[in-house]
């Protein structure tokens, strides 16, 4: 028996192997091993069983050992690997490595524990007799005997001050037993979810919700591939669909894998989807998956679902590789959010991940969305996906009414910048004193953008990137959110000397600031990414939002999607211009869904929700679509503007950066590779640049970006990788090849 196996090694090569006897029964396509390579051994995955006509069978080494008895990568998620590797032009053992937790890479094992039991509980005579020749084991005897249940051995030895040779004396004359259990450490819904208080009921559907859940149970029911998705403005009750599907998918004796684009909706999602899902037969255990799990905990979670001990998994991008036994049903929440994009190699995007492993699978993908990406409803559009939709939200309550606030008026009213318009402050000012919350967005964590000269104009930037250092107040620092790097803030003018140097633009520091000042008796808690660097400190704000203890909530986009928190009437967007003056081509797409969703946290419950939106530019499109959810008149105005420049959805976009410590040098290979690239490939392939890219230099590396348009991925990113092998780069340059790009910076 011959194996082609995928060492997980740092190259990108099939080896072969002969398979003992001994270990024939247990290889499978998919299996981890460990194989002989250069001295050691190293874990691979096996690829294919048999080898090439003409091979020298004789020259192979053996495996060593097969790690556990089930393929790590079913046939689903191995040939899921093999696309990746080729759509987003990365190396395989790459995609197999982000697949597979580091503890399953490692080859680790279930965590276990010994148990001391009595075996046989002795009468009066015979432990008196015990007692006086071996007093150690009469005494561990009679402690066992007053337990109710087995107990951990190193606890009871170490009490007791005895030895393991007391242990094994009795284990040989047959009165204590020692048992082994397995410690579990999988994170599964009951842990993560605590404090989280949702109905374990099913609402009743109303007729929209009725439609879509028959339509999704018709398509269910014809146990093949297939995309459909799910637009519901805020609020519509889109969470009680994919509960109906999830239950018709357990039912039908399917797994079922569930995506948020953010941990912090994990455990809101988790509580709905443990409390749903007791209820139904057998009682099925959720397990969470994301970044923010132990080894232990992601390694247990990984082989409660390979081995089928739990059939349903939630969590962020990474959980779309969940071994998910039978995979029936997959639902991508908010799938239009950027999280779900990788920005690291492999550089994949987690909602169309998705729909390849449910095709592979033969399973049905769901997308769900308030403001779906212009991608999936073109798709729609076009009917390769379906399309249902819930136009209401449940119980007939009304969208959230929006006021948009012209900040030019207000800074002339105020003689200057001001953080939060009178319109806002006499809002909030209303809902605390009816005991009602309000939740206030910005997008820019930190206290100020930048620090700056009133006197010469300095700014004072970041010497590792090219951008402003933030201003921090909490600790009067100044830090560059690109590289981490801080320094002390300083009280004059590095550049100058001038004591003039005051802060411009806002962040959640300031506003929080601001929100104390002009609401002295409120309880205020902000939430971004330097508050919530404590694990477990989402579920603990969040518990206590619902429990009606915090009364203001400030934040940054952690807090402007997915979340239902029935007692916010008011919702506050700071700075609606944010995402819309970047050079980004979706710039007003993110804008537009930004404003819908966080407008859809208001008004949520039984009053009437309001949204204050302050922007400087209150006529843009997106704002003023925005104002009355009407996605179908943005999505329409937006996609005549891509389709004229000829912008994804209506072709691909592959984006190439390239990277090094010297600008000349960088500049002159980049302009040579695009020639080179121009003439091999032009035909097929629209280049734009080489140009800067819009941040030059970050961590001592200046940028140079590179495009290409195209109507087909696969060829071309195979075309790209075969020239770039052959292409002299210099050592001291780094290329990144990003296909389907979501961050343009």
């Amino acid at each position: 028996m011959i194996v082609g196996v995928h060492p997980l090694a740092g190259f990108d090569k099939l080896l072969h192997y002969r398979v003992p006897e001994t270990l024939r029964a247990t290889v499978a396509v998919g299996s981890l091993v460990r194989v002989p390579i250069r001295g050691q051994f190293t874990l691979g995955l096996v690829g294919e069983i048999g080898a090439p006509k003409n091979f020298p069978v004789e020259k192979l080494k053996p495996l060593a050992a097969v790690v556990y008895p089930f393929p790590a990568l079913p046939p689903d998620l191995l040939g899921l690997a093999r696309w990746m590797s080729a759509y987003y032009a990365a190396p395989l053992d790459g995609v197999i490595e982000a697949m597979l937790p580091a503890a399953v890479r490692k080859a680790a094992q279930l965590k276990q524990e010994k148990l001391l039991v009595l075996a046989r509980r002795p009468d009066a005579a015979e432990l008196a007799v015990l007692a006086k020749r071996a007093p150690q084991q009469a005494k561990l005897c009679a402690f066992l005997a007053q337990q109710f249940q087995p107990q951990p051995k190193p606890l009871v030895l170490s009490r007791l001050g005895l030895t393991a040779a007391v242990v094994a004396a009795l284990v040989k004359r047959g009165l204590v037993r020692e048992e082994t259990r397995r410690i579990e450490r999988v994170a599964y819904a009951d842990d993560f979810a605590g404090g989280e208080l949702v109905a374990a009921q099913p609402h009743a559907l109303n007729a929209e919700q009725q439609a879509a859940t028959d339509a999704l149970a018709a398509n269910l029911a014809e146990e093949k591939f297939g995309v459909t998705l799910l637009h519901g403005v805020t609020g519509s009750g889109k969470t009680e669909v994919y509960l109906r599907a999830i239950d018709l998918a357990l039912r039908a004796g399917g797994g079922v894998l569930f995506l948020v684009p953010e941990v912090a909706l994990t455990p809101q999602t988790v509580a709905r989807l443990r409390s749903r899902l007791e209820a139904i037969a057998a009682g099925h255990q959720v397990v969470v998956w994301h970044s923010h799990l132990s080894e232990g905990e992601r390694l247990d979670g990984w082989l409660a679902l390979a081995t089928g001990a739990a059939r349903v998994v939630v969590g962020a991008r990474s959980a779309v590789f969940a071994p998910v036994r039978d995979l029936r049903l997959i639902v991508v929440d908010e799938e239009h959010e950027p999280a779900y994009k990788q920005d690291e190699t492999p550089r994949y995007h987690g909602r169309d991940v998705a729909v390849m492993r449910a095709k592979l699978a033969g399973s049905f993908c769901l997308l769900g969305s308030a403001t779906p990406s212009l991608e999936s409803f073109a798709n729609a559009q076009a009917g390769k996906y379906g399309l249902l939709r819930l136009r209401q939200r449940v119980d007939d309550r009304k969208l959230p009414h929006i006021d948009v606030v012209d900040m030019r008026i207000e800074v002339l009213r105020t003689r200057g910048v001001t953080a939060l318009s009178r319109r806002l402050v006499d809002a909030m000012q209303g809902r605390f004193e009816r005991r009602e919350q309000t939740i206030l967005f910005l997008n820019r964590r930190g206290y100020s953008r930048s620090l700056q000269c009133r006197q010469c104009g300095e700014t004072v930037e970041c010497v590792h990137c090219s951008i402003a250092m933030t201003y921090h107040r909490t600790d009067e620092t100044l830090r560059c959110h690109l590289c981490g790097d801080q320094r002390p803030a300083p009280v004059r003018c590095p550049k100058c000397g001038a004591p003039e140097i005051r802060w411009q633009g806002l962040g959640t520091q300031r506003i929080e600031e601001t929100v104390r000042r002009v609401l002295p008796r409120a309880r205020i808690e902000r939430m971004d990414a330097d508050t919530m660097a404590v694990k477990n400190r989402f579920r603990q704000v969040l518990s206590e939002f619902r429990a009606g203890k915090i009364d203001v909530l400030v934040g940054t986009q952690m807090i402007g999607k997915g979340l239902d928190f029935p007692n916010v009437t008011l919702v506050g967007l700071v700075d609606a211009d944010l995402s819309m003056h970047v050079p980004d081509f979706r710039a007003n797409e993110r804008t537009f869904q930004l404003l819908v969703q966080v407008a859809g946290r208001a008004g949520r419950g039984d009053r009437a929700g309001e949204v204050v939106v302050q922007t400087f530019t209150p006529q843009a499109q997106a704002i003023q679509f925005s104002r009355h959810a009407d996605f179908d008149g943005f999505a329409e105005t937006e996609l005549g503007v891509r389709k004229a420049f000829h912008y994804p959805p209506y072709r691909h976009l592959i984006h190439h950066l390239f990277r090094g410590p010297n600008p000349e040098k960088l500049k002159f290979f980049t302009e040579q590779w695009a020639k080179h690239v121009e003439e091999e490939l032009g035909n097929r392939v629209e280049l734009r640049g080489p140009s800067p890219s819009p941040i030059e230099k970050i961590k001592d590396e200046y940028r140079w970006q590179l495009w290409y348009f195209t109507s087909g991925v696969a060829r071309v990113t195979a075309d790209l990788v075969r020239l770039r092998a052959a292409f002299a780069w210099p050592d001291d340059i780094t290329q990144v090849l990003d296909v389907d790009p979501v961050n343009l910076a």
